[in-house]
């Protein structure tokens, strides 16, 4: 054996003359390809002047001094060219690109430890580990986004764009607590915009959907109602009764107590409640129509009380009520009726009771 395996490098052989000669060859051969640093890889044929221990990749197709080198460790050395064919394995530090490449056996390609450029990675974990299902994974406290800045080359924008493959396909964001769903913001199975909710996980509730044709935002979990009473409730003179709404048109959220003729605030906030409320003569049409909200079935509400106080005329005089009122969840609110003068009717199907949440 006259030279080593890996490198290639000349051995000094036994009674040889000249010693120094392969010392030296086996030198400057090393300071060919350790540390591997080259200026360019695009070149096909030598440049014109070449500094002493220039290196360069040969690129495909090369002609002239470099003909049929392709793919070599060219290197200047003592005013020559230096072919050097490279190993599987070996790498290179690429100066114009600020980059590294390694010989695979075939071709130079980007090297994994190439910080400046990561392309097609299979998984990546930071401070976990990624998996077949969660192939980008990161365990951490804190993460920044910063848009680059014009004076950096950038625009001073910052876009994050995300993308699904058809539209009953889900895009989103998924919030837990301890592993468990709580809260998921995106195009969910839709092309609506969607906030969906829930207690534990399993039962999701939409609490907003922007629609994409209008913008129009609704809000379909909103405490709301309204109700009527299906009957002619009679009141006699001068007595608060409460009147006998037990018919929802409509009730989000269940908040309206038909069979106690009251609505229910489910959580606490600010609601707008109001009433409509139709007079029907009972024996005389000196009946004076009078009206009132009630909170918790003894409390008037302040601005919510009135009165017809003119002539009435049957099934056509009618009395509205609306006030704006803060509520704690389980609050009762009641509509509650009154005659001066005569008794009288609060028609059917026309004397209403409604209420939503605002605030």
């Amino acid at each position: 054996m006259d030279q080593t395996a890996n490198l290639k490098l000349p051995f000094i052989m036994p009674s040889q003359a000249q010693k120094h000669v392969t010392h030296n060859e086996s030198l400057l051969l090393l300071d060919s390809i350790v540390q591997l640093s080259v200026l360019d890889r695009d070149y096909t044929d030598a440049p014109e002047a070449p500094a002493e221990g220039d290196r360069y990749i040969v690129a495909t197709g090369a002609t002239g001094k470099w003909e049929g080198e392709d793919g070599k460790v060219a290197a200047f050395q003592d005013g020559a060219w230096t072919l050097i064919e490279p190993r599987a394995g070996w790498q290179a530090w690429l100066a114009d690109e600020g980059a590294f490449v390694v010989w695979d056996g075939t071709d130079w390609v980007r090297s994994g430890s190439d910080t400046a450029t990561l392309q097609n990675l299979e998984r990546v974990g930071v401070g976990t580990e990624a998996d077949d299902q969660n192939v980008f994974a990161a365990k951490l406290n804190n993460a920044l986004w910063t848009a680059r800045a014009t004076g950096e080359g950038g625009t001073g924008d910052l876009r994050y764009v995300l993308n699904k493959e058809e539209a009953g396909n889900v895009l989103s964001l998924l919030m837990q607590s301890g592993w468990s769903g709580r809260a998921e913001l995106g195009l969910i199975g839709a092309e609506e915009f969607t906030l969906k909710v829930s207690p534990d996980g399993s039962t999701w509730r939409e609490a907003l959907n922007a629609d994409r044709q209008t913008g129009i935002v609704s809000q379909p979990a909103l405490p709301r109602f309204k109700a009527m009473t299906n009957y002619d409730n009679h009141v006699s003179a001068g007595i608060w009764t409460k009147i006998g709404i037990n018919e929802a048109e409509y009730d989000e959220q269940g908040c309206f107590d038909a069979a106690n003729n009251q609505f229910i605030a489910p959580a606490a906030g600010t609601y707008l409640v109001g009433a409509s409320l139709l007079y029907k003569r009972d024996a005389s049409n000196d009946a004076r129509m009078r009206a009132r909200l009630v909170l918790n079935g003894t409390t008037e509400i302040k601005g919510s009380s009135g009165e017809i106080s003119g002539t009435h005329e049957t099934l056509a005089t009618a009395l509205q009520l609306t006030t704006l009122l803060p509520l704690a969840a389980g609050d009762t609110v009641e509509l509650q009726g009154s005659f001066r003068e005569a008794a009288g009717y609060f028609a059917a199907d026309h004397t209403t009771f409604w209420g939503v949440k605002v605030g």
